[in-house]
């Protein structure tokens, strides 16, 4: 299933997708499935 807000990343080519709607299935690029990007850590606000 694919979580929406999420950001999926390819793998070998680095394309980047950003889910809008959540559904069945799997997203995949390049002949392969397509991986959730980490996220990034928000900086301190002190």
């Amino acid at each position: 299933m694919n979580l929406i807000g999420k950001r999926y990343e390819c793998e070998r080519c680095a394309a980047e997708v950003l889910c809008t709607r959540q559904g069945e299935g799997s997203l995949a690029c390049c002949g392969a499935p397509m991986r959730v990007k980490a996220a990034k850590p928000l900086p301190a606000s002190d």
